[in-house]
């Protein structure tokens, strides 16, 4: 079948499409309402069917010829330790935590937060919860405390699953302290905080709710899995959102499970049996469907590595990883093939190790610019594969979908929408535009299996932020344009969030912390184009009348002060001050202007701009 047909086939018959797809995999009750909505006119898929996540990524393949198939790889350059576990182990010790979680009083439906590093007791963690029936938040680890105290009154969770420390390539950073200060911030109080005693630094277990991780294994049973609807929830994971508030998005496990399994072929032509390797983070999107539920649910053997694309010990790190465990399809983000290019621009690093297992290489979180594609085309001579989606998708929106029909590729685009995503460009108004016409991305209703179907506990917001802007489809808050052959460009965010390094960051956000500083006036925060972060955040600040601190000074204090509310994730490093900001009559703050004058991109002085003279220190700042 062609990619053409499958996408038609799709679009023409969603309920049959999905249905079909949904019997390769083992369901205690198979669904047999396949697409419903609810009173709130939110469709969802798989509502009757009664189903275990854990049970069909672990216990499926234990009992049905893979017990001893590498599952999960965990190797870590930055503490040298390299563990496999065959699906057996990893369904014991999946079992084993699950059984720990019911002693700590943790039932279907209670959530965990799971703050973690990248180590195999974080994907332990999350397939625990899943086994019985618990909904996990995983919290990247890199967050501060206030980011995650936000998450503990928004999931108000029964446990935190944590662990003494991360490591980071030159320092290790205790998360105890860091949780004790978000439960301190915090007006919920988890029952139970669980901490995994690493040997490089060891936590402080210092209040009744503490338990040490290791102790209370030892006296667990193993759990069996507890049946769930289709549409129980898994997990829930925060993202960004231009109020500085972030959003819970939702994920289902009945359509997150059909629409996994059915991505390891459809996109990334992966079988079952094969290593594939998603360099993310669990704390991304990335990292729940594509190192930890996907593989496993496909039968595949998935890597976790605790290390970086460069420094640990070198830019050779990747395809060290990838020689070793015969990896067939690598997925990373932009911002790591930059890194590496950047270390060693001949890859003279990769010419060290036999590659010929690795088949293509797969991107994703940011836009592929076209030179880093070029780049990797003329050193690698693989196939290079550009994804968009978004934490609200759960899996690639437009993609080539290369286990279908390997199509061409045109840097710059992602290639064409997948199966199940009816991608459409939107004017202002709402109304469809042509080929090669910029507009907003949006995707008619309904979406297909694993797309949020709400935001915890805020279904106004839900609809608010995705659905009314133009009833009857989903709105992606991206710009871009469909070409003549079908191809999807994606252009960028329409609203105040940048892309950090694959992490999505509201300006907004950022802007509420400065202003905080007693001598700060008003401020705005753009992204700036980054050749390897992909966005750096700018600041710029108006100083209060009679403020004697040095610029030195105050740029030094508002960069620790960002580091201190979000963390040292948000990468915010630059700030100018100036003497007023560019402004609309009606006192809106030109930031498309000015980030279109720091990108070094064409922009028209808009007619409505209060005082000109403005623009021109913007300018300066520029040259």
């Amino acid at each position: 079948m062609s990619y053409q047909q499958e996408f038609n086939a799709a679009k023409n018959d969603p309920e049959g499409f999905w249905k079909d797809k949904s019997e390769a995999l083992e369901w205690f009750k198979p669904p047999q309402n396949i697409l419903t909505q609810d009173e709130n006119g939110i469709h969802h898929w798989f509502a009757d069917g009664e189903m275990n996540t854990a049970y069909m990524a672990l216990d499926y393949h234990v009992n049905n010829g893979r017990a001893d198939q590498a599952a999960l790889i965990y190797d870590s350059p930055v503490t040298n330790t390299k563990k496999t576990y065959t699906y057996r182990e990893l369904r014991d010790e999946v079992a084993l935590a699950a059984g720990m979680l019911k002693d700590l009083g943790v039932e279907k439906g209670d959530r965990v937060i799971v703050y973690m590093p990248m180590i195999a007791e974080a994907a332990i963690a999350m397939l625990a919860c899943a086994r019985i029936g618990a909904i996990h938040s995983v919290v990247f680890g890199g967050f501060a405390a206030p980011e995650l105290a936000v998450r503990i009154d928004d999931a108000k969770p029964k446990v935190i699953l944590s662990a003494s420390c991360g490591i980071e390539i030159k320092r290790v950073i205790e998360y105890k302290p860091l949780i004790d200060n978000a439960i301190e911030i915090a007006e919920h109080t988890p029952q139970n905080v669980v901490v995994f005693q690493r040997p490089e630094a060891t936590a402080e277990l210092s209040h009744d709710r503490d338990v040490d991780w290791s102790e209370a294994i030892s006296k667990a049973q193993p759990a069996e899995c507890t049946p769930v609807k289709g549409t129980d929830l898994l997990y829930i994971l925060y993202t960004s959102g231009t109020t500085g508030k972030p959003k819970g998005v939702v994920r289902e496990n009945g359509g997150h499970a059909v629409a996994m399994k059915y991505s390891m072929k459809a996109v990334y032509d992966i079988d079952p049996g094969d290593v594939f390797w998603a360099a993310s983070d669990v704390g991304w999107v990335v990292g729940h469907s594509y190192i930890v539920y996907a593989p496993l649910l496909h039968g595949c053997t998935t890597i976790l590595y605790e290390g970086k694309p460069i420094m640990t010990p070198d830019a050779g790190a990747f395809w060290r990883v990838i020689s070793e465990y015969g990896v067939k399809g690598l997925f990373t983000a932009p911002t790591a093939y930059r890194a590496i290019k950047k270390e060693d621009p001949n890859a003279d690093l990769a010419k060290q190790y036999d590659l010929s297992c690795l088949e293509a290489l797969y991107s994703a979180g940011e836009r592929l610019d076209p030179a880093t594609f070029d780049w990797l085309d003329e050193k690698f001579g693989l196939p290079i594969v550009d994804n968009w989606w978004q934490t609200e998708t759960g899996w690639a929106i437009a993609s080539n979908m290369t286990g279908i029909e390997k199509m061409k590729v045109k840097p710059g685009s992602a290639t064409v929408p997948c199966t199940g995503f009816n991608v459409q460009i939107l004017d202002e108004n709402g109304k469809e535009l042509g080929p090669n016409e910029q507009g907003n991305i949006a995707i008619k209703l309904p979406m297909p299996p694993s797309c949020l179907t709400s935001v915890w506990g805020d279904l106004d917001r839900f609809k608010a932020s995705y659905l009314e802007t133009y009833p009857g489809y989903y709105v992606s808050g991206d710009g871009g344009y469909i070409d003549d052959e079908g191809y999807l460009f994606v252009m960028g965010r329409v609203d105040d969030v940048i892309n950090v390094a694959g992490h999505r960051l509201s300006t907004g956000e950022m802007e509420e912390i400065i202003g905080k500083h007693p001598a700060i006036a008003e401020c705005a925060v753009i992204g700036r184009d980054d050749a390897l972060k992909g966005q750096m955040p700018t600041g710029f600040v108006v100083l209060k009348n009679g403020i004697t601190m040095t610029d030195e000074e105050i740029t030094k204090e508002l960069i620790t002060l960002v580091r201190q509310e979000i963390g040292a994730v948000a990468s915010f490093k630059e700030v100018h001050v100036v003497p007023r900001l560019p402004k609309t009559r009606s006192g809106k703050i030109l930031r498309k202007t000015m980030r279109q004058i720091f990108n070094g991109e064409e922009y028209i002085i808009p007619s409505t701009i209060d005082d000109p003279d403005s623009l021109s220190e913007i300018q300066e700042l520029k040259g």
